[in-house]
């Protein structure tokens, strides 16, 4: 095993609940094994990028109800695809050679299951995507 393959390989958190099972598809295989890993390692660059995006247009997402939020988080993942696609290297930056090789085969279903993945992660962290608050002189 190549040094880059062992270090990436050891920094993964392992995710007790993602389990692996005979009759699973490769694709989920690959979620539970490679994309949840990733995912939950890069989850405070994840919320970082995020904080940025909504700072780079205006704040609006601050005025939301919360539904709107939701609405928000899926719209940004979905139709910006300069977003989606700097959240896509976030997480294929940390593939080994071998696991870019399997993804690449069939990216397009992999992309889908890595943008819900991050868009659950996005959601799960919604209270930390409230207004900073202003310091206010004493």
């Amino acid at each position: 095993m190549d040094s880059r393959q062992h270090s990436l390989s050891s920094i993964r958190p392992e995710i007790s609940s993602a389990s692996i099972h005979e009759n699973m598809s490769s694709d989920e295989r690959f979620q539970n094994l490679v994309l949840r890993p990733i995912t939950k390692l890069q989850n405070d660059l994840l919320v970082a990028v995020f904080k940025n995006y909504i700072e780079k247009h205006k704040c609006v997402f601050y005025g939301l109800s919360l539904e709107k939020r939701l609405d928000y988080i899926e719209n940004a993942i979905t139709k910006d695809m300069k977003f989606r696609n700097s959240l896509k290297g976030i997480i294929i930056g940390l593939f080994t050679v071998e696991e870019y090789s399997i993804y690449i085969q069939n990216s397009s279903a992999l992309n889908k299951r890595m943008m819900h993945i991050v868009k659950e992660r996005l959601i799960s962290n919604i209270l930390l995507f409230e207004r900073p608050e202003v310091l206010k002189a004493v």
